[in-house]
Order: C-alpha cells, then sequence, then structure tokens
C-alpha cells in the first residue's frame, strides 16, 4: 500500500497553484471554499488561509446529505463562533444551494454599503469557488448555473483572463470566476491521506484497497458500531473487538463474495465497502468529530 505521508504533489505543482490563486484574486470579492462535510478538516487545501488571507470568504460544507448531521451542526456551530460564515449544502440533491447567494450578500454587506455611497450601486458581485479535487466544485458550479436561485448561465470574455477561465452570470448581480483546479493538500498527516481516500478524493488505483476498506471498517465501528451489521446483516457481536480486515471477511463471506474454497473474496467486498459508504448507503456518517480537534 501507498504510504500516505509520502504522496505529495509535485512543488512545482503547488507553486503554480498558489500563484493562480493569488493572481484571480484581485479579480473576485469573496472566495467560496467548498469542503466535504464528512471529512471538514481533511479534505481543505492547509495553506487556503494564507493564500486569501484577508479577502471575504465562504465555507461550504458539500455531501451534508450523507453526513452526521448531529456533527454538521457542531461543525457550524464551531465556525460560528469563529466568525467564519458556513453553510450545510448538497451539490448532489440541490439542498442548501439556494441560500449560498443570501449569504454571499450578507458576508458583503459592508463591502456593498461602501459601494452604494460611491454611486456604485447594483454593481455585480464576483465569486470564485475553490476546493480540492474530488470535493464537489464542479458540480456546485453546474447547479449555480442551472435555473433556480441562480438564473441562466452565461459564459462572458472579458480582458485581462486567460483563456482558460471562464466568467459566468449566475442571477441577478452575481459573477462567478470558475477557474481549473489548482488546490491539492500535502498529506503531512497519514489520518488525512486516509480519510480522503476513504471518501474517494484519492484515486483508488494507487492504494491498497483492501486494506483502505479494513481501516476504513475500523473507524466506523468506533463511532457508528450498528452501521456495518445494519447495512450487511452480519450479526457481529464483537465487532469493536475485531480487527478490520476480520470485519471486511465476515461481510464478504455474508455477500457471497467467495474465492474457491469457499474463501472471502475480500478484495470484491473492499470495493463494494467503499463504493456503498461513498453513495451513502452506510446511513450518514461523519469521520471527523469536532469534539476530537
Amino acid at each position: 500500500m501507498s504510504d500516505f505521508q509520502n504522496i505529495q504533489w509535485f512543488p512545482g505543482h503547488m507553486t503554480k497553484a498558489r500563484r493562480q490563486i493569488e493572481k484571480h484574486l484581485k479579480l473576485v470579492d469573496i472566495v467560496i471554499e467548498i469542503a466535504d462535510a464528512r471529512i471538514p478538516v481533511a479534505s481543505r487545501n492547509p495553506v487556503l488561509k494564507s493564500i486569501i488571507n484577508n479577502k471575504p470568504k465562504m465555507l461550504l460544507l458539500n455531501k451534508a446529505d450523507v453526513a452526521d448531521p448531529k456533527e454538521t451542526e457542531k461543525w457550524l456551530n464551531s465556525y460560528k463562533e469563529r466568525n467564519i460564515k458556513a453553510l450545510p449544502i448538497d451539490c448532489k440533491t440541490g439542498k442548501g444551494i439556494n441560500n449560498i447567494l443570501p449569504a454571499v450578500k450578507e458576508v458583503l454587506a459592508p463591502q456593498i454599503a461602501a459601494w452604494n455611497r460611491k454611486g456604485m450601486v447594483g454593481r455585480p458581485i464576483k465569486i470564485m469557488v475553490v476546493g480540492i479535487p474530488n470535493v464537489g466544485k464542479s458540480s456546485l458550479i453546474n447547479k449555480m448555473c442551472k435555473g433556480g436561485s441562480a438564473g441562466k448561465a452565461e459564459v462572458q470574455d472579458r480582458p485581462g483572463v486567460t483563456r482558460e477561465n471562464k466568467w459566468f452570470t449566475i442571477g441577478k448581480g452575481f459573477e462567478l470566476l470558475d477557474t481549473p483546479g489548482v488546490l491539492w493538500p500535502k498529506f503531512e498527516d497519514k489520518a488525512v491521506g486516509e480519510k480522503l481516500a476513504f471518501t474517494g478524493a484519492v484515486k483508488d488505483e494507487i492504494i491498497d484497497i483492501e486494506h483502505l476498506a479494513a481501516r476504513f471498517l475500523e473507524e466506523v465501528r468506533t463511532h457508528y458500531p450498528n452501521a456495518v451489521n445494519d447495512r450487511y446483516k452480519t450479526e457481529i457481536e464483537n465487532i469493536n473487538e475485531l480487527q478490520g480486515h476480520e470485519i471486511l471477511e465476515k461481510i464478504s463471506v455474508k455477500r457471497g463474495m467467495l474465492l474457491p474454497g469457499g474463501i472471502a473474496n475480500t478484495e470484491r467486498g473492499a470495493i463494494a465497502v467503499l463504493d456503498e459508504f461513498r453513495a451513502g448507503k452506510l446511513g450518514r456518517i461523519t469521520l471527523e468529530h469536532y469534539e476530537k480537534r
């Protein structure tokens, strides 16, 4: 299995990413960062705070419909205590999307008032969306550009903007800058890499899938001991005493995933477990709990 601590992206890529973000910041009024509600810390780039600096910002916790609602509420309260505007959303269902633009106006209220005093009434609000790969940035942009409160998207050519960037009009008075995905965290903590892999943010092809599923099952049984038995009907009474690979074997057998000789096909079982978690079929699960931080 790949060591998550050694999965690093090329320094040149990170340098380019930082340069792009800093350049684009001059074009927008607010930055919206999107994270995964199931792993609200691991799915945020650790260097983004220093890049954005004092630019107004918001945080969106995507995939909230498959995260533990009690844990999401704890995270939202913690952000509120730190004066960070954060909203739960789900880009797949569209839930919470209509709350984004009103929240943007709330965050930018002082700036909008200043524009009005200068006679710039109705000045378009320019937004940048950032987020690590596979966290939902593209889905969010598509939802915001498709009707509803966002209105019909309109691609606009702007001077001074490279061809790889696109501006969209997303409703009356809002413009969205869609930039290439440029952010990705350095895995300085093995646990961060694991959690990103659990949710599919790291490609399964570079990881030992069986080991990953076993580690995931150990994480889940700690906070959601009934999730495995409820989903797979395994009736494991001593689940907290078992290692992850033992739980995986029982799931594989229960599902009839067997190799010749009746041996559990744990590779197939691992793929099924991770796919079903990512699809929300194991229930609403959060892998990072606020009280632990």
